[in-house]
């Protein structure tokens, strides 16, 4: 059968209307045409189904039955196009993040709770992970773009700055450092300092602080998980150094932080999207968002300041 959207659209609009002329009008169409249309899907199916005659129009049994199986498909289609018209002008579909696990907890949640009330038929999913995990999702597709540590440089990615965080220290709650204002990485490093591990970008950026003043003690315990290390601090078992956006990660155990400095150590955050590469309107707008929340000024915890 060869019966096209055109011919189901008129059959419908006629047997709704049991008249050529109010379906006519209706369609903003001419009676012939409609009746062409209704011929040749009668032609198509074999089979007659609509009783006319010059002044009434009723269904056969096979017409009631086409009409309800013509309604669906035309109301699936007009349906479908308005999906993809809201999808092309970014009211819907999926936008995929990939990020690291603080700004995903921190930075990101008012950002989706104003991009859903914009557009709540728009989805995010939030793919939460380290440095590396999240470059690659972006790189191979998965995520629209990233909002992460800017790493090694890459031309396969285009960075755009975001926010950055200062370092502090995290202290027990009694620790004699804790009486400072601020503290000092080499002051840090004569303590027992509880690391991250090795594929963290929190591990490189403190690794490279204590490179920088020629402290090379090696970590008395590390954990992969900043809450992890955050507990053993708690504990008092040593010291650590965290970005202050990831503060909020470590709980609620007795710890206290102070600024680091000699020297001040940031840790810029940027949006890495894949070079050259269009985004999906849905993801641009979310990015409209985010850069909305920038150019208000929208808080952020202390430490942590917009680029």
């Amino acid at each position: 059968m060869d019966s096209t959207l055109r011919h189901l659209t008129a059959y419908a609009a006629v047997a709704r209307a049991a008249s050529f002329t109010a379906a006519a009008a209706q369609l903003h169409a001419s009676q012939s045409s409609l009746s062409r249309a209704v011929a040749d899907l009668e032609r198509q199916l074999g089979t007659q189904l609509l009783e006319r005659d010059t002044r009434n129009v009723e269904l056969t049994a096979a017409g009631r039955e086409a009409l309800r199986i013509a309604e669906q498909i035309v109301n699936a289609h007009r349906s479908g196009m308005k999906e993809l018209q809201r999808f092309l002008l970014g009211e819907a579909g999926n936008v995929a993040v990939a990020t690291l696990p603080s700004v995903a907890a921190v930075l990101l949640p008012q950002v989706i709770l104003e991009f859903r009330q914009q557009r709540p038929q728009v989805a995010v999913q939030i793919m939460d992970g380290l440095e590396q995990s999240v470059l690659s999702r972006v790189l191979s597709g998965d995520a629209d773009f990233a909002i992460t540590t800017t790493g090694e440089p890459s031309g396969q990615l285009e960075h755009r700055p975001l926010v950055r965080d200062r370092f502090v220290a995290v202290l027990p709650r009694d620790h004699p450092l804790s009486d400072l204002s601020e503290v000092t990485w080499d002051e840090l490093a004569r303590e027992p300092f509880l690391a991250v591990g090795r594929d963290s970008s929190v591990r490189r950026l403190t690794d490279a602080a204590f490179a920088q003043i020629d402290a090379r003690s090696a970590p008395s315990a590390e954990a992969g998980n900043v809450a992890t290390v955050g507990g053993l601090v708690a504990a008092g078992l040593g010291v650590t150094a965290m970005p202050a956006l990831v503060l909020p990660l470590l709980g609620a155990g007795p710890v206290v932080h102070r600024p680091l400095a000699q020297p001040t150590v940031h840790r810029r955050l940027d949006i890495a999207l894949r070079a050259q590469r269009p985004l999906p309107l849905a993801a641009d707008r979310f990015l409209e968002t985010l850069q909305e929340c920038r150019t208000r000024r929208h808080p952020l915890p202390p430490g942590v300041s917009w680029v």
